[in-house]
């Protein structure tokens, strides 16, 4: 077993070794870092049948946010660990294809850089320009990779890391008629937020009643949630956004559904409770406090479950014929203003 010297990354090598319990472990892709190649691993399980729903899991997008591939490592570990015992798991997993990909970012976890190597910031690096005008560096920009946040080059083929999602989106979630798509981030704000496209445009997708009857169940069953769902232009523009690009490649799949969600854990939250955490910039976006940590991966798995449910019983939450039309005036009386149509 290869030791990388990053605990997660040692962690999915331990996890990928053991193997077991139905699971699929490969390397999608190596990625250079000075003198060392390290590994993007992903994980699979359940069922390959394309008429079975599927859900992704991804962390670790931004080298900075270690939390995001703690909370997709850990609920990784507590689904190994239930399938040895738990037989409604099993049975779920008859019916699903549950991924992972919990370290997108190996590099710029390596480096303690939101970017990857070479400066990239890979959720950022999609070929697709916002219709608008993005806050300015935040949005995205072309400066170069000396700043945060820099696209990388409009000639540059996209990142080895970028690519690898991709692909892996196609032949794991795309293949399926309906899939889920769940990246753990942090970010800035004392909430925590449930983000979906689009980052390019403040224009609705075409998938809005579907994301409302998602919220619809999800107030339902966990009432008492304190996540806010919201389209992520409602925060701000984005150039180069990767869930928006795959989501719109999805678009050209014909009967595929395809719903991309990004969880934004509120790190300001952390910081107000730990001051001290502004002089670390590991700290600005982590709980350094391990009874922190632990409150949050308990709180966000508990959301990961209700999403796995959600996703293997999609079509009897999914609006139809009136229903989703109603879902999706409610959903534009919501969150773009209640003269919007």
């Amino acid at each position: 077993m290869e030791h990388t010297g990053i605990d997660e990354l040692d962690e999915l090598e331990q996890i990928a070794a053991a193997g077991g319990s139905g699971l699929e472990a490969r390397i999608l892709c190596r990625v250079e870092c000075g003198t060392r190649q390290l590994p993007v691993h992903a994980f699979c399980l359940g069922n390959r049948d394309p008429c079975a729903p599927a859900i992704g899991i991804f962390g670790g997008v931004h080298g900075l946010e270690r939390i995001g591939a703690q909370v997709a490592i850990t609920f990784l570990q507590s689904i190994l660990s239930r399938l040895r015992w738990d037989t409604t798991l099993q049975s779920q997993l008859e019916r699903l294809r549950l991924v992972f990909v919990p370290v997108v970012n190996p590099g710029g976890m390596w480096r303690r850089t939101r970017a990857n190597p070479n400066g990239v910031d890979l959720m950022r690096n999609a070929p697709l320009d916002a219709v608008g005008k993005p806050p300015f560096l935040i949005g995205g920009h072309r400066l170069g990779p000396h700043l945060p946040w820099y696209r990388g080059s409009a000639a540059a083929a996209p990142e080895v890391e970028s690519a690898a999602v991709c692909r892996l989106v196609e032949e794991e979630l795309l293949s399926h008629r309906f899939s889920i798509a769940v990246d753990c981030h942090s970010g800035f704000g004392v909430s925590d937020r449930i983000w979906f496209p689009y980052a390019h445009t403040v224009q609705p997708i075409p998938h809005l009643a579907e994301m409302h009857a998602l919220l619809e169940i999800l107030d339902q069953t966990h009432s008492h949630h304190r996540y806010v769902f919201e389209p992520q232009s409602r925060q701000y523009l984005a150039h180069g956004d990767l869930w928006d690009h795959l989501y719109l490649h999805s678009l050209g799949h014909g009967d595929r559904m395809f719903l991309p969600l990004t969880l934004e854990m509120g790190s300001w939250l952390w910081v107000k409770k730990n001051p001290r955490q502004l002089f670390s910039r590991h700290g600005i976006f982590n709980p350094l406090i391990e009874h922190r940590r632990q409150r949050v991966l308990r709180r966000h798995l508990a959301w990961l479950d209700f999403m796995t449910r959600a996703a293997s019983g999609y079509a009897l939450w999914l609006p139809a014929g009136g229903a989703r039309e109603q879902h999706r005036l409610q959903a534009m009386g919501r969150w773009y203003g209640a003269a919007a149509r």
